[in-house]
């Protein structure tokens, strides 16, 4: 292998120019990749977790939501790759409405079952046979940036305090984002199309038949509030007693005419009567009707019951289900999953432009949160990160040869190794995600080594007495094998991470495939480029050096 080595390096310094153009090409191949490589924040796990969100219509009740969430509950464990279902609706601390219900899915070992992909698909087709319900799934990552409760990975907000116009761009970019074929599962939380019934009180005729309106408030939050009116307590439990009307008469028309008040049976009430109502006697301001003459007292709750309709006028109509906030201000979440076959920044990428052909108004703020936010930010940050590592290694090299061509030699082995990185991910279909970006910044401490043992070997050979050529010859013929020998502990240090399996190998594994895929290519390229990289930057030297540039010496001699 050596000898082999040694004839393909005498090649290569007879072609040096090809060298030159092959690294020329590296550059910008890299660059290429990587404004063309799709990206993402993290890589999603498959940790054998699913929670689901069982959505449907605004106005369902809830044993009509009961039991569709049964039946959505039988239908994923009917699955032969599910281990096990819980759920739950009512609304509480994940759950923000009474339509929407939670589930947790369990699925059987990875090595026992599908991709978690095919069996997410497959559990949605089961659940649309369940009339009025949509299912929204995603599983359970071990890393989570998402602050607020949603159906799927990713939110899209947007915020105003004009409620009617954020309502109505809400409407449109929801319209937009389903027309996309890089989201799936889009959903908003904009449920303003909910069932409510408007009572009105007729305050004169509840004053002219004696009934405060304390009392009528009173009888509706008896009937529908679930008032707590005693508490049982055992030996091991307390047990709440709550007051309501039985729920087979809930929703039945005629309830207003069964609902009856107690009137005071002596006429109108005014001042404190009007209002006040539970003591015996009243004080002495009430007017009697009809043939009353005089302010007299009069016994509450002394005359007949009146039924509700007579006091109320019902009326059915809609209003928002929930009114959502974001920094104080009226918000609508619009939530969405990745389609397959696009990545993060291809769906970020393509909401942008929805929102410029939109041309919000200036009351209406819009922007991502969670994970697809955190995503954005990071994009920037990217290249500032590997640009600042790359000023870093400079630093550090430059202080060890105190020189400013050497680290340039040094660094010119990181090109190859981007393509490598970048190559390989795009190869097994992943994006580039921090796992990646880490890897990468990894990779660069690997593969810089190469040459710096081909470098500190060669100054010390021009030290004593040889050309350039043959310094630089005779270091990489000497440092080949520890080359080959670190480059290949490095490789297999790698490759568990890249071939590993099992829970959450899905987080280390780009890391993996990024390290290996840079150093078997920079492995094959840099043995050859740095050499002649090295040759090039010496001719340079010397041609500053024939033309007055010196370098100064720490000690302030010049050379």
């Amino acid at each position: 292998m050596l000898g082999a080595y040694e004839r393909s390096l005498d090649w290569v310094f007879e072609h040096q120019r090809t060298l030159m153009v092959i690294f020329a090409l590296s550059v910008v191949v890299t660059v290429y990749l990587y404004i063309v490589i799709p990206k993402s924040l993290l890589p999603e796990q498959d940790t054998g977790l699913i929670t689901g969100v069982v959505q449907a219509d605004p106005s369902i009740a809830f044993p009509s939501m009961e039991r569709r969430m049964q039946a959505v509950m039988a239908a994923v464990r009917h699955d032969p790759e599910v281990a096990g279902v819980a759920g739950f609706v009512g609304i509480g601390d994940t759950n923000p409405t009474l339509n929407q219900g939670q589930l947790s899915i369990v699925l059987t070992p990875s090595s026992e079952r599908s991709s978690l992909a095919s069996i997410v698909a497959r559990l949605q087709r089961s659940a649309a046979d369940v009339p009025g319900i949509k299912l929204y799934l995603k599983p359970v990552q071990d890393v989570t940036l998402d602050t607020r409760v949603a159906a799927t990975q990713y939110q899209y907000v947007m915020r105003s305090l004009d409620a009617t116009a954020l309502n109505q761009y809400a409407t449109r970019m929801s319209a937009a984002f389903h027309k996309l074929p890089e989201l799936a599962d889009v959903d908003s939380n904009l449920a303003d199309r909910s069932r409510e019934l408007d009572l009105q009180i007729d305050r004169a005729n509840a004053s002219r038949l004696g009934v405060p309106i304390q009392t009528i408030n009173d009888t509706l939050y008896d009937a529908f509030g679930q008032r707590q009116i005693s508490t049982i307590f055992t030996e091991l439990n307390q047990y709440r007693v709550i007051l309501e009307v039985a729920p087979q008469f809930r929703n039945v028309t005629s309830l207003l005419d069964q609902l009856t008040v107690r009137s005071n049976g002596s006429g109108a009430l005014t001042g404190s009567n009007a209002t006040s109502f539970g003591q015996a006697v009243s004080s002495n301001t009430s007017t009697a009707t009809g043939i009353g003459l005089s302010n007299t007292g009069i016994n509450i709750g002394g005359g007949d019951t009146v039924p509700l309709s007579v006091l109320v006028r019902a009326r059915e109509t809609t209003a928002p289900l929930v009114v959502s906030h974001l920094d104080q201000m009226p918000a609508v979440v619009l939530s969405f999953n990745l389609a397959p076959g696009y990545s993060l920044s291809q769906a970020v990428d393509a909401i942008n432009r929805v929102q410029q052909q939109m041309q919000l108004p200036d009351s209406i703020r819009a922007g991502f949160i969670g994970s697809a936010a955190e995503f954005s930010s990071s994009l920037s940050q990217e290249v500032l990160l590997i640009l600042a590592a790359i000023l870093v290694i400079y630093i550090v090299l430059g202080v060890l040869y105190e020189s400013y061509i050497h680290p340039l030699t040094i660094l010119s082995t990181l090109p190859s190794a981007g393509v490598g990185a970048l190559l390989s991910l795009m190869l097994f279909g992943l994006p580039l995600s921090i796992d990646g970006i880490i890897g990468i910044i990894l990779l660069m401490g690997i593969v810089k080594k190469n040459a710096i043992m081909m470098v500190d070997f060669a100054i010390v050979a021009q030290r004593d007495g040889m050309t350039p050529r043959h310094a630089i010859r005779r270091a990489a013929l000497l440092r080949f094998r520890p080359i080959m020998m670190t480059t290949a502990a490095a490789l297999l240090g790698a490759l568990p991470l890249a071939l590993g399996t099992g829970i959450g190998a899905e987080l280390r594994r780009p890391l993996g495939i990024s390290i290996v895929g840079g150093l078997l290519l920079s492995q094959m390229v840099t043995l050859y480029t740095t050499p002649v990289i090295y040759l090039y930057l010496e001719r340079f030297a010397a041609w500053l050096r024939a033309h007055g540039v010196r370098r100064v010496n720490v000690d302030g001699s010049v050379a």
